[in-house]
C-alpha cells in the first residue's frame, strides 16, 4: 500500500538536490484559450519549488471539465495518478524514488503453520518493487535466505521473482 507520493528524481537547480516532494499542489494558467497546468514540487533540501508540466497550451474545450476541477481544487489523488502514469514523467523527464513511499499491509495474519504456503499478493497502487523483498519482509527473513529459497526451488512462482514488478502475483513457499 502506497504511504506517501514518491519523491521526483531531478536536479535542483538552486542546490543540486536530487530530490523532489509532490504534495499535489497544482498550477493552472490561462492564456485567452489555451490552458498550461504544473504540478509543483518542492526541494527536500532548499524547498525551491519546480513545475512538472502537466498540460502545455491545451485549447480550453478539449480539457475535461471534471480534470479541470480536479486541478482547481489540488486533488492529490489526482498527483498520484499523473506521477503513476508515463505521460508526466517521459515529458518532464524525471523518474521515481519510491523508497519508504510503501508499506507491506499482510491483512494481520501471523506466520502460517504447514509444509507449504500458497500467497497471492495485491498491489493496491502500481508500486514497482522487487518481489524478494517483499517476500523477506513478509516472512521475517532476509533477502538472502529468499535468495537462497529461489536457487532451491522451494520459492515458486508464475513470475520471474528477481526483478521488479507492480502487478499482483502469487507465488509458493515449500517449507
Amino acid at each position: 500500500m502506497p504511504t506517501r507520493l514518491p519523491l521526483v528524481v531531478r536536479r535542483c537547480h538552486t542546490c543540486a538536490s536530487e530530490r523532489f516532494r509532490a504534495d499535489g499542489k497544482f498550477r493552472v494558467n490561462a492564456n485567452h484559450k489555451l490552458l498550461d497546468a504544473w504540478l509543483l514540487v518542492l526541494c527536500t533540501s532548499c524547498g525551491e519549488t519546480a513545475k512538472l508540466s502537466v498540460l502545455e497550451r491545451v485549447n480550453v474545450r478539449s480539457v475535461a471539465p471534471a480534470l479541470l476541477a480536479r486541478l482547481h481544487a489540488n486533488d492529490p489523488s489526482l498527483a498520484a495518478e499523473l506521477l503513476q502514469g508515463p505521460a508526466v514523467r517521459h515529458r518532464n523527464r524525471v523518474a521515481l524514488d519510491w523508497a519508504d513511499a510503501w508499506r507491506l499491509d499482510t491483512g494481520g495474519a501471523d506466520r502460517p503453520d504447514g509444509d507449504t504456503v500458497d500467497v497471492m499478493v495485491r498491489f493496491a497502487a502500481p508500486i514497482p518493487v522487487r518481489p524478494v523483498r517483499l517476500i523477506a519482509e513478509g516472512f521475517g527473513l532476509s533477502r538472502a535466505e529468499v535468495e537462497r529459497l529461489l536457487a532451491q526451488e522451494r520459492l515458486v512462482s508464475a513470475v520471474r521473482l528477481s526483478g521488479r514488478t507492480s502487478g499482483d502475483f502469487a507465488f509458493t513457499l515449500k517449507r
